[in-house]
């Protein structure tokens, strides 16, 4: 056993004092036998298992599985449960929640005898929820994901979580599809436990996870209900007391060198922009620079070679089946496209886990000279419409339009939108660029994830099937289409996009990383001094303190308050 000396819990647990006899005491009520409270490490189940979050309501499961390997390792596992972050249910957006629960898990692993945690995570917003939070505080940490859903299936054919809804509802839209059939998919597209089986946030973010290092290999795709996630959640209980033992923090293993890795592995399957503002995020709790300009550098010359919905073709079950992550970072790193010294929780660098990984199908993970798109990675765009930045996923934009100039048609909020986009009488073509304002971190608030507006009515039934969209929003990393997204600073702010009107022009240049308003600057100033924020929807409570602190999403939209790192020491006591 470890030295109680070095533990956190024995703060609590260690002696024949009053207090310990209090903490122990209070704890034996739950049928915990004596022996329990030796000097073992104990380990903090975070769980945001939820039935209000499908993609986490089978994280119970997991949680037990977790349990039997922190026993086994000579461990006291410990479940507690934070804020559950699920896209599919939560009004307005998840997006607003998730500092919020960054801050419940902070402080539960912090005022608690904790000594290690085990961080399960699985719908979006969860799990740079739990690594922000968990960051804040530097102890031993291991992330397991729930994982993804089966592959969806519909009268015999592939259908992918959120992808299909986008595609299948422009389908009703045009009047290809019956409103019937749009809804008789909806049990085929989920059909087991699980997040989101397409390359969206959920599916990107585990993958994330398994290429910082803070995860086991396979932690990107197993399936949820494949009986090797529970393996996985066991050993990651065995390890994570390891961890303890070896004092090994979070802050040894998400390095520079980390954040480098995933930055390509993401510009190599094809993940979401939502990666973007977490990384940055992330990283910013735990003390390490990064911004959109590495997001760029690194990814710019990254070849996309994961052919999955969206960009692509397959599932993530496939994906598992063709190798998983391993594969993937396997081929990164026969081309010197990984820091293959970075440290992981699994004992070994992220260069020995991935040198013998192999690859089962070259058409779901495709070899470098036959990629799905030849520089993947995320685009970041600059010019006067974003001074800060704005984002595209080249992957799953149509390159016809990368290159672009047409005459805006803006929405001012997204209630506007939707009064307006089918109305016949608004004047828009396929060359029109489609601009949408006051919904990033201050105005939606907390930038929802309405950014790839779906076209007019009357353009779908023409055939057409993509157009130039840019907003201040995010949108799902299920989504497709040539969709600028996270402009900053956004229009609640005064940023540009807020003085944009029909009319004007708007000029797009991927390639040259350009995003220009091409009005005149005194025009601008004009508009400017016309100009005042919109009022916010709610006064008072939670939305009030988000919209007062929340940076931009070239900061990750974290709060200022919360950057950087509080590691977790020995809380003042109550008695």
């Amino acid at each position: 056993m470890s030295d109680r000396r070095t533990l956190r819990s024995s703060a609590w647990f260690a002696g024949e004092g009053k207090n310990a006899f209090m903490h122990r005491s209070w704890m034996k009520n739950q049928g915990l036998p004596a022996h329990l409270f030796d000097g073992r490490p104990v380990i903090g189940i975070c769980n945001t298992w939820s039935e209000l979050t499908p993609c986490n309501a089978h994280l119970r499961s997991i949680a037990e599985h977790v349990k039997r390997g922190v026993y086994e390792a000579g461990g006291l596992p410990l479940e507690f449960p934070v804020m559950s972050l699920g896209e599919s249910n939560l009004r307005p957006t998840a997006m607003l929640f998730r500092n919020l629960a960054s801050m419940d898990v902070e402080e539960s692993i912090r005022g608690n005898p904790v000594d290690g945690v085990i961080l399960l995570v699985g719908c979006d917003k969860t799990t740079p929820a739990l690594l922000m939070g968990a960051a804040s505080c530097n102890l031993p940490a291991i992330a397991v994901s729930g994982g993804p859903m089966l592959n969806g299936n519909f009268r015999g054919q592939p259908i992918g979580s959120g992808t299909h809804v986008w595609k299948f509802y422009e389908d009703v839209k045009a009047g290809r599809l019956s409103v019937d059939d749009f809804l008789s998919a909806e049990q085929g597209q989920s059909r087991s436990a699980g997040s989101c089986m397409t390359m969206g946030t959920a599916s990107t973010m585990a993958s994330m996870v398994e290429a910082l290092g803070i995860g086991l290999p396979d932690n990107a795709a197993t399936p949820a209900v494949d009986a090797r996630r529970g393996v996985l959640a066991h050993l990651a209980g065995r390890r994570i007391v390891e961890l303890v033992e070896q004092d090994v923090r979070m802050s040894q293993i998400l390095t520079r060198q980390a954040f480098e890795n995933a930055i390509r592995v993401n510009g190599a399957i094809g993940g979401s922009t939502n990666a973007v503002l977490h990384l940055i995020a992330i990283a910013r709790r735990i003390g390490v620079e990064l911004d959109l300009d590495d997001w760029d550098r690194l990814g710019r010359n990254v070849p996309t070679i994961v052919d999955l919905m969206p960009s692509g073709r397959y599932l993530m079950e496939d994906f598992y089946y063709a190798g998983g992550l391993r594969a993937v970072m396997r081929t990164l790193n026969e081309v010197g496209l990984l820091n293959r010294d970075a440290e992981t929780v699994a004992g070994k660098t992220i260069g020995e886990l991935v040198a013998d990984a192999p690859n089962y199908n070259e058409e779901v993970i495709r070899p470098l000279d036959r990629p799905l798109t030849t520089e993947g990675g995320i685009a970041v765009l600059r010019g006067n419409l974003a001074p800060k930045g704005a984002v595209i996923k080249p992957s799953a934009a149509t390159p016809a339009l990368m290159q672009h100039r047409g005459r805006a048609i803006v929405f001012e909020n997204i209630e506007h939108y939707y009064a307006r986009i089918d109305d016949p009488a608004l004047e828009i073509d396929p060359t029109s660029v489609m601009i949408l304002k006051n919904c990033g971190p201050k105005g939606y608030p907390g930038m929802a994830e309405v950014g790839n507006m779906p076209l007019p009515s009357k353009l779908l039934k023409q055939g057409v099937s993509d157009m130039v969209r840019i907003s201040d929003a995010r949108m799902s990393g299920t989504a497709y289409g040539t969709v600028v997204l996270h402009t900053a600073p956004e229009a609640a702010a005064g940023g540009t996009i807020a003085f944009v009107q029909d009319g004007d022009l708007i000029e797009l240049d991927v390639a040259g990383r350009r995003l220009e308003l091409l009005v005149d600057e005194t025009e601008l100033a004009a508009r400017r001094r016309g100009w005042s924020p919109p009022p916010p929807p709610i006064g008072g409570g939670y939305q009030s303190l988000f919209i007062e602190r929340v940076l931009q999403a070239d900061e990750g939209c974290d709060f200022d308050f919360l950057v950087g790192r509080r590691d977790a020491g020995i809380p003042r006591h109550s008695h």
